[in-house]
């Protein structure tokens, strides 16, 4: 996946895993501790007269997420450290983050916090460039069980029969079981590549095809099978890849990356 407005921070690639995780996963982190606050911010909305109490309640529950963002686990007789927003991106050396909680289908709020890397002043704002990683992955399943639904796509078929652009290479694996969407998208469909280091937005970026074979200028190996399709479950980013150019093919449209 190429670069996304939402949960970068500038040009990235010096940062740890861990912390890349963490700042990846902080989206989802404050937007289900805002899911689990709904009932009462709704109530709260109902009662608003004008629209000048509705913008205090609505950042009333921004206070609430930057204030107790999330309870981390310290052991079995130890109560959960309760850290902000801004203790937890101390914590884990985080320069920079965007939020954006969707709300029916909408962008309820976004809002930017620190700076898009070390040794800057630059903030982040809600339109800034960032990594996406694997936040992209639920995107893409969803739009494939949608094309799924509307028996565009079956599950349990071989992905080889609808993929026009480039075929999953045959070999000693694939001769009884097959890639399918269901093993792609559960991690089953025993191919490689395990994640994507990315692209800086001064490199030139790969097409789909060149990603898949390995060639510049992409910068991660061949996207291959290296044992039977379903026999056990190994992380693969490089297949969820394959079931982003499933999708293109079928509908015979881009698929954002």
């Amino acid at each position: 996946m190429k670069l996304v407005s939402g949960v970068s921070w500038g040009k990235w690639k010096w940062l740890g895993k861990s912390a890349m995780f963490v700042a990846l996963a902080l989206g989802l982190v404050c937007a289900a501790r805002e899911m689990r606050g709904q009932g009462r911010a709704a109530e709260d909305v109902k009662a608003t007269t004008s629209d000048t109490s509705q913008t205090t309640s609505q950042e009333e529950r921004i206070r609430r997420i930057e204030a107790t963002t999330v309870d981390m686990p310290m052991g079995e007789k130890e109560p959960p450290l309760r850290l902000s927003l801004a203790q937890l991106m101390e914590a884990f050396k985080v320069p920079g983050l965007s939020v954006a909680v969707i709300e029916n289908y909408k962008i309820a709020w976004a809002k930017g916090y620190g700076t898009i890397g070390p040794g800057t002043s630059t903030p982040v704002g809600t339109h800034t460039l960032f990594q996406a990683g694997s936040i992209s992955k639920p995107v893409a399943a969803t739009g494939m069980l949608a094309l799924v639904q509307e028996r565009k796509l079956s599950l349990d078929e071989d992905v080889n029969l609808k993929l026009k652009t480039w075929k999953v290479p045959e070999n000693e694996f694939t001769k009884e079981q097959k890639v399918t969407l269901r093993r792609l998208a559960s991690h089953t469909a025993g191919l490689t590549v395990h994640g994507f280091p990315g692209y800086d937005v001064d490199e030139p970026v790969p097409t789909l095809v060149q990603i898949f074979n390995g060639e510049k200028p992409a910068n991660t190996p061949p996207i291959r099978v290296d044992f039977v399709p379903g026999t056990k479950w190994r992380y693969s980013g490089g297949g969820v890849t394959i079931e982003q150019l499933v999708m293109a093919d079928v509908t015979a449209k881009p698929f954002p990356h």
